[in-house]
């Protein structure tokens, strides 16, 4: 198994010689030894390392999920550290200015919520409109390459939790997803992909040999990942998506949830790879900080027979049909939209699922993710 980055500095930087080279990345950003890119690009004989970005959480992700970070000068190597979570989230002329070459190497966890492959697309988008190279150095996508699930995002709630066409669970890698945007959705860079070697698309994370590095804070391991898909959608409410905790989007509750009776519910639906536990909790942050609540704790029983969206919009429909005076939709109190809704994809989803209806919604995504598949299947790198 070798990660782009191995393949790069083995076959391609001797190309980039006397290039001025950018790198994004954080802390996923190591080869198969755990050894940082960053180090690996600094010191290496043919590589001018020149400036690093960094996405949301950082680049040593220490900050917290939708905290604004600052850019500064990186303590280890002297380089400036443009943020990428900041003021803005496209890298503006000055930013690039010190670069004609950007690198892109980060751990996505193969959910369309997780912002680092809309990152990925603005710096894209950048990188057109300045004339520089982008060159994504791949890795796996955790969650395997061959199960999709979910809706494609409509227009008129494409944000940075689901900027394109693109369903939940998208079953490919950042250099795969990096040439959909290209020749898709038409990101017109110069665009170099470096592939995996040993990969292959039925592979989960912990089949690779590689070592997880947590993308996030609250991306904690594999059964997180696996669920992530479906449990996300719990942020848009006001239920604990288990942040805080040791098991977050594996936890789920609030302070009026009684856990007992939520299992059994639950379980009582026989949703294929999944047993719910009812469990007792107290966020140490976000939402119910220090509030004691109850819930459950989803457990990954056969991941090959996991759907996500489907456990997690079971979760929120029987919630909503049990707990009707509590179970809300958060509503942002100065624009009046649901975040939700963008996480969703669709303003549909949050009224199906009040009217019971979670089950017209998944026959609809199917016709979609077909059409999905179709669309993404020239851009496949891997058997």
């Amino acid at each position: 198994m070798k990660l782009g980055v191995t393949v790069f500095l083995e076959e391609y930087s001797s190309k980039f010689k006397n290039k001025r080279i950018g790198l994004v990345t954080n802390m996923t950003g190591v080869n198969e030894s755990l050894i940082p890119t960053i180090d690996l690009f600094n010191e290496h004989p043919n590589i001018q390392l020149t400036a690093l970005y960094g996405p949301e959480h950082g680049i040593r992700g220490d900050a917290k999920e939708g905290e604004k970070v600052e850019s500064f000068i990186d303590k280890y190597t002297g380089l400036p550290v443009y943020s990428l979570y900041g003021t803005s989230k496209k890298p503006s002329k000055e930013m690039l200015d010190p670069v004609d070459v950007l690198v892109f190497d980060l751990q996505d966890i193969g959910a369309r919520y997780y912002t680092f492959i809309y990152t990925m697309a603005y710096v894209m988008e950048a990188c057109a409109e300045y004339g520089k190279h982008f060159i994504v150095l791949d890795r796996p996508n955790p969650i395997s390459g061959l199960a999709t699930e979910g809706n494609l995002v409509e227009e008129d709630v494409r944000s940075f939790v689901g900027l394109y066409p693109i369903p939940n669970r998208h079953g490919m890698t950042v250099g795969e997803v990096a040439q959909l945007y290209k020749y898709e959705f038409g990101i017109n860079c110069e665009l170099t992909i470096v592939p995996m070697q040993g990969w292959t698309r039925d592979m989960y994370f912990d089949q690779t040999g590689l070592l997880w590095v947590p993308p996030s804070p609250n991306t904690t391991g594999m059964d997180m990942s696996v669920l992530y898909p479906g449990t996300c959608l719990v942020e848009g409410t006001n239920l604990s998506e288990g942040r805080g905790t040791t098991r977050p989007f594996e936890y789920i509750g609030s302070p009026f949830i009684e856990g007992y009776r939520l299992a059994k519910n639950f379980n009582e639906k026989k949703i294929p790879g999944v047993l719910a536990r009812p469990v007792s909790f107290l966020p140490t942050y976000q939402k119910y900080k220090d509030q004691a609540c109850e819930g459950v704790q989803l457990h990954v029983v056969d991941r090959q027979k996991i759907h996500s969206l489907r456990i997690g919009l079971t979760l929120l429909e029987l919630i909503a049909e049990m707990y009707p005076n509590q179970f809300e939709f958060s509503k942002n109190q100065e624009s009046g939209k649901y975040f939700f809704d963008l996480l969703a994809g669709t303003k549909r989803l949050k009224h199906l699922i009040l009217q019971g209806n979670k089950n017209q919604f998944l026959d609809e995504c199917s016709e979609q993710l077909e059409s999905f598949n179709i669309r993404k299947k020239p851009y496949l790198i891997y058997k």
